[in-house]
């Protein structure tokens, strides 16, 4: 049985392993270290760790300064409270100087289940992507996180690190080569590429395997930095193949739907079709139900896969004609 592990696991493991190799990491949390995970690096260097309580603000500020003071702060909270509550203080006080802060979206998605709409958050990413000097990763497995979590340790600047609640498979194996910046095509295809990340990486790998047993034949490529974006690799694949999908467990506006549809509209226009949350907020209910309810699913990638077919054709029909 292939393992399972939530993002936000691996994070919090990762966060401990990266204590034990450089002193200059230090943690905050709002009082949410027991489901961030922060609290496995609490429990191994407590004079690193600092609980700020449920005051988002004061927490930003706070790793704002202590990276000014040359420290690596990864400060956790839920990903709707970041980007909401803290949205002000990362602007002014992290993005603006550059500083090295690392902001950890913990529990992101409609994935976050039962405490509903209040909790879940279908916009984080695209307010942290449209912050000046802000690097956004959405990592997709226990691996791809651990080595997110170092990568983004030795980057020079503020990153923003979405995580989730929901218990994913494993993609990736140690060896993976992970690059902040750097889409990873996944497999190779001619008709269609399918873009994705977090969450929707194993879905839409299981949905390309069904699709080639309907003769379509889809490439995968896991754009698991939205920001900055790898145009060479997207515009290459984009060339390739002539259609695109995108994936996210996020809304199709901002995010990595909203992102790519930017670069092809001005670099390379291709039919495109968006699979994620179509701008409404999520609801109470288990992931797996909200996943269904939503369409982020097997099902709701091959049926976008089959739309943009249709476009694709109509789109080479209208450029065939005199």
């Amino acid at each position: 049985m292939t393992k399972k592990m939530a993002t936000r696991q691996a994070f919090g493991e990762a966060l401990a392993e990266l204590g034990a190799v450089n002193p200059n990491v230090v943690a905050l949390d709002a009082d949410l270290y027991r489901s961030t995970m922060s609290l496995l690096f609490a429990q191994k260097f407590p004079e690193r760790f600092f609980d700020l309580g449920i005051a988002e603000q004061d927490m930003v500020s706070t790793g704002a300064g202590l990276a000014a003071a040359g420290k690596i702060p990864f400060v956790s909270t839920f990903a709707v409270f970041a980007a909401g509550r803290a949205c002000d203080q990362i602007r002014q006080q992290v993005a603006l100087p550059r500083l090295s802060v690392k902001i950890c979206g913990s529990s992101a998605g409609i994935t976050q289940g039962p405490d509903g709409a209040t909790h879940q958050s279908v916009a984080d990413v695209a307010i942290m992507r449209a912050l000046p000097n802000m690097t956004v990763v959405v990592p997709a497995d226990e691996m791809e996180t651990k080595k997110a979590v170092f990568a983004a340790a030795d980057f020079d600047g503020p990153v923003y690190l979405r995580l989730g609640r929901w218990d994913v498979p494993a993609i990736f194996a140690d060896d993976y080569d992970f690059h902040i910046g750097k889409a990873v095509v996944m497999r190779e295809g001619t008709d269609v590429s399918i873009c994705a990340n977090g969450t929707l990486l194993h879905i839409v790998l299981e949905a390309a395997g069904k699709l080639a047993n309907e003769g379509i034949s889809a490439q995968v490529v896991n754009v698991h930095t939205v920001k900055p974006l790898d145009e060479q690799t997207i515009l290459t694949c984009a060339a390739e193949t002539g259609a695109v999908v995108t994936a996210e467990e996020h809304s199709v506006i901002g995010g990595l739907g909203g992102a790519i549809a930017e670069l092809l509209s001005e670099k390379a226009p291709t039919p495109l079709k968006r699979v994620g949350i179509q701008d409404v907020f999520g609801q109470s209910g288990t992931a797996d139900e909200l996943m269904e309810k939503y369409g982020l699913t097997v099902g709701g990638v091959i049926s976008a896969v089959h739309e943009v077919l249709r476009l694709k054709q109509g789109h080479q029909t209208e450029r065939a004609k005199p």
